[in-house]
């Protein structure tokens, strides 16, 4: 083949692969959660053995104590903002509504095109947190705590499987990913440590399990 045609050749193939890759065939989903970077493994379990073991007590729980989705922005309240931060293609109205967008699920690997598919989980359940410590915090660390957009405590995922996560702490449940669990785990050490959460044995256990091989 002369030069001048398998140069043109390889100039198509190439154009040909970018395309493909720009519409993310190549490069997985297209949309990616924002999770802010978790501390490292080694800063976690430095974390962890600092963390006070005790039994959780849930008496006096109200998921209403943690008040949630506040406005952040404008019309922007934290949902929504989680939303647009974790999504690729986000439009939202004038209400700050999302009216389409893509958004990649880390923990379970779906991606979804509709807003009402997707769910904000609290990396840390706000039950968990009130079994750890959280019932005897001011109704404004509470809210804190439920709509923190700087630590790694709020992600977007799919619905159902954060419906199926519930309050439950690591030594329960995990993302169905195994990739994603070196993360889940810095993030949730990092969560708790911040927020000076104690942690229960069994929880503990899971926790130094899973960072022992990150």
């Amino acid at each position: 083949m002369p030069k001048f045609y398998a140069r043109r050749r390889l100039g198509f193939l190439a154009a040909f692969t970018g395309l493909i890759a720009s519409a993310g065939l190549l490069n997985g989903p297209a949309a990616s959660a924002a999770l802010p970077t978790p501390v490292s493994a080694a800063t976690a379990r430095s974390y962890l053995a600092s963390l006070t073991v005790e039994t959780e007590n849930r008496t006096g729980y109200d998921r209403d104590l943690f008040p949630h989705w506040i406005t952040q922005s404008g019309s922007c309240n934290t949902r929504e903002t989680v939303l647009k931060r974790d999504g690729s293609g986000v439009v939202t109205d004038s209400s700050c509504a999302a009216t389409r967008g893509s958004w990649y699920s880390p923990y379970d690997g779906a991606t979804w095109s509709a807003a009402s598919d997707v769910d904000i989980d609290h990396l840390v359940p706000l039950a968990e947190a009130w079994d750890s410590g959280a019932g005897s915090w001011s109704t404004s660390r509470r809210q804190s705590f439920a709509n923190d957009l700087t630590r790694p405590q709020l992600l977007a995922v799919t619905d159902n499987v954060n419906q199926s996560k519930g309050d439950q702490d690591p030594a329960t449940w995990m993302p169905s990913r195994s990739a994603y669990h070196c993360t889940y785990v810095r993030a949730w050490v990092q969560v708790k440590y911040y927020y000076d959460l104690s942690v229960d044995s069994a929880e503990k256990s899971a926790l130094q399990s899973r960072l022992a091989s990150c």
